[in-house]
């Protein structure tokens, strides 16, 4: 293969490219091209010869990059991202908008954001929809990647944690972040339960009967790690995956759970329960919003982020 030259090179194939390299699937990223699969490995054998690598390997049931083209990619991708704002209107002007966003969160999340959200709809954008979908997975990249909600909003460690790392590794992911909120995790009960006056100790607290909120389903949560990591377990007797939920039940009964502090007070009933220190070391709440990198340049997607974020920091301020 012979290096490249770039007064031939055909940027075309840079679209391509980049395409492939944000999806590491063939067929995927024949789909945001709209071109066929073929036509995708027919531009990628191309610019192989033009470049003089391989630049991706089949991997599975999609491809994996060479170091090469792990080099290649940010310079590459920046320089498209750049191109297209520069020559593509921005054609988004919100009071004329009809645009439908689909948007994943909790329902904890949702009592604090979507108030702001409604007021900016109804001020700068009347025919804005904006539809919220319960968050069900700490995990939402396939939901993004496949085109089923626009954004997502939660407390997702695992996802940041791997795009940081594929950041580190000099890669560059297919998603984007960013932080809205922070706060942090307290064990909830009712008042007067008897734990709700002297030292709640670690004894007590898992002597305790328990309500887990989990989104996906699983009778396991961080919580029940920590106190693995402990040596140490709980009797959890409800599973439900709701905040609010939540919040009843431990109103009316002696179970304990563990909520976002900042969201007892959106739950009207607030003056019905205490909120007391876990009395083991939880992660911080980060509260982020996650989205795939194709929609990073479009002006609809870029209102929508603004939005999000004006009404988060109306309710919490500014990120710490």
């Amino acid at each position: 293969m012979r290096p490249a030259n770039f007064r031939n090179l055909d940027l075309n194939l840079l679209r391509v490219f980049d395409q492939v390299m944000a999806e590491r699937n063939l067929t995927r990223a024949a789909r945001n091209l709209a071109m066929t699969q073929p036509a995708v490995s027919n531009a990628l054998s191309r610019l192989r010869e033009q470049l003089g690598d391989q630049l991706v390997t089949r991997s599975g049931y999609g491809v994996e990059p060479t170091p090469r083209a792990l080099a290649l990619w940010p310079s590459i991708a920046d320089a498209l991202r750049q191109l297209e704002a520069s020559i593509t209107p921005g054609d988004f002007v919100a009071s004329e908008a009809n645009n439908t966003f689909v948007l994943a969160m909790a329902d904890a999340t949702g009592a604090e954001l979507m108030p702001g959200m409604v007021e900016i709809i109804e001020r700068d954008a009347p025919g804005v929809t904006v539809r919220v979908l319960p968050l069900t997975t700490r995990d939402p990249r396939r939901l993004l990647d496949e085109g089923q909600i626009d954004l997502a909003v939660g407390f997702f460690p695992a996802v940041l944690a791997d795009l940081t790392a594929q950041a580190q590794q000099g890669g560059m992911a297919a998603f984007d972040h960013q932080r809205l909120y922070d706060g942090r995790y307290v064990c909830v009960m009712r008042e007067g339960h008897p734990l709700a006056r002297g030292p709640l100790t670690l004894k007590r607290y898992c002597a305790a009967h328990h309500l887990l909120v989990s989104f996906s389903g699983r009778p396991f949560g961080f919580v029940d790690e920590a106190l693995a990591s402990l040596g140490l377990k709980r009797r959890v007797v409800l599973t439900v995956n709701q905040f609010f939920t939540a919040g009843r039940v431990v109103s009316t009964s002696d179970l304990l759970t563990v909520l976002p502090s900042h969201f007892v007070r959106v739950t009207g009933i607030a003056d019905q329960l205490v909120l007391r220190e876990l009395p083991f070391e939880v992660p911080p709440v980060h509260v982020d919003a996650l989205w795939h990198r194709r929609a990073s340049q479009r002006s609809d997607h870029a209102w929508l982020r603004l939005a999000i974020a004006a009404s988060a920091q109306k309710a919490f301020g500014k990120p710490g």
